[in-house]
């Protein structure tokens, strides 16, 4: 009996530590791996520029003068900032809410449906990568004025 289980086992992959200098360079992280990764770097983008979000909507909506100020920080800059940086920091801010939140809405969808298959996630997360780039792409044109 034991021979039987023997030779009906299948051989297990070998599993090795991973030397960060040697292999990291070549690692492919699959698309679903990329989409967790920059979910949590929107995340803490987002976070980290929230005093900088509620001044954004302070200003813009308290008044008409403090929304001319608003507008001058991204046009002519502030300090020793120039505009076309805070645009970029906007941009930045753009791209992680829309990451995040598509990113968010692809995590309820698996759950509520329960698609946790390798083939959903992998289509699912090149979706949210696209969309994510192409909508900020869009609104950073709209914010550089292209159009």
């Amino acid at each position: 009996m034991t021979e039987l289980n023997s030779s009906s086992k299948r051989a297990r992959p070998e599993f090795r530590n991973i030397n960060a200098l040697s292999d990291l360079p070549t690692y492919r992280l699959p698309p679903a791996g990329w989409v967790s990764i920059l979910h949590r770097i929107s995340g803490a983008i987002m976070f980290i520029l929230m005093p900088l979000i509620i001044w954004m909507f302070d200003t813009s909506v308290s008044s008409e003068i403090s929304f001319a100020k608003f507008t001058s920080v991204f046009s002519l800059g502030v300090g020793f900032i120039p505009g076309w940086f805070m645009k970029l920091v906007a941009l930045a801010l753009i791209w992680a809410y829309l990451h995040h939140f598509i990113a968010g809405v692809r995590h309820l969808w698996m759950d509520i449906n329960h698609a946790v298959s390798k083939e959903f996630g992998r289509s699912s997360a090149i979706v949210t990568l696209s969309l994510g780039s192409l909508l900020t792409l869009a609104l950073g044109l709209k914010l550089f004025g292209v159009y």
